[in-house]
Parts: structure tokens; C-alpha cells; sequence
């Protein structure tokens, strides 16, 4: 399995995405253009969200199993 990029690696790499769409956004010439641009945006923005949202996620499991051995650890004692 290949090295995957930290969390904080994607989102830099997203908003450097967004920063090149953002440039496109102004040399856009037509209409179709234009709307492509705000598609891009808005799949690099919502990609950002979930990033942050797995990070989220990732922290809420790691309370969960230090719970989960604390409560097993208390059982096992008594």
C-alpha cells in the first residue's frame, strides 16, 4: 500500500487548486466557462469539508477506544 498524504498535506493541495480555479474564473471567456469554473469550485470546496470532516472523525474514534479501554481496564480490576 502506497504512503497516503497527511490530512494537512490534501487541504494545502486543495487550496492551491482552489487558488489555480479561482485564476481560471477570470481569464474565463464564455458562459460554459464560467460555469465550469463554479463547478470546480464548488467539488474543491466540498473535498476541503470532508478532509475536515475526517479529521473530525478521526479524533472522535480515538476518544471513543481511549473510553472503551478505560471502561475495560475498570472492569477488569474489580
Amino acid at each position: 500500500m502506497g504512503n497516503h498524504q497527511s490530512s494537512d498535506q490534501m487541504k494545502n493541495d486543495l487550496e492551491i487548486m482552489l487558488s489555480k480555479i479561482n485564476a481560471l474564473e477570470i481569464i474565463a471567456g464564455d458562459e460554459f466557462q464560467k460555469g465550469t469554473v463554479k463547478v470546480l469550485r464548488a467539488l474543491v470546496n466540498n473535498q476541503i469539508h470532508s478532509v475536515s470532516e475526517f479529521d473530525h472523525l478521526k479524533k472522535a474514534l480515538d476518544l471513543l477506544t481511549l473510553e472503551i479501554f478505560e471502561v475495560k481496564t475498570k472492569v477488569n480490576s474489580l
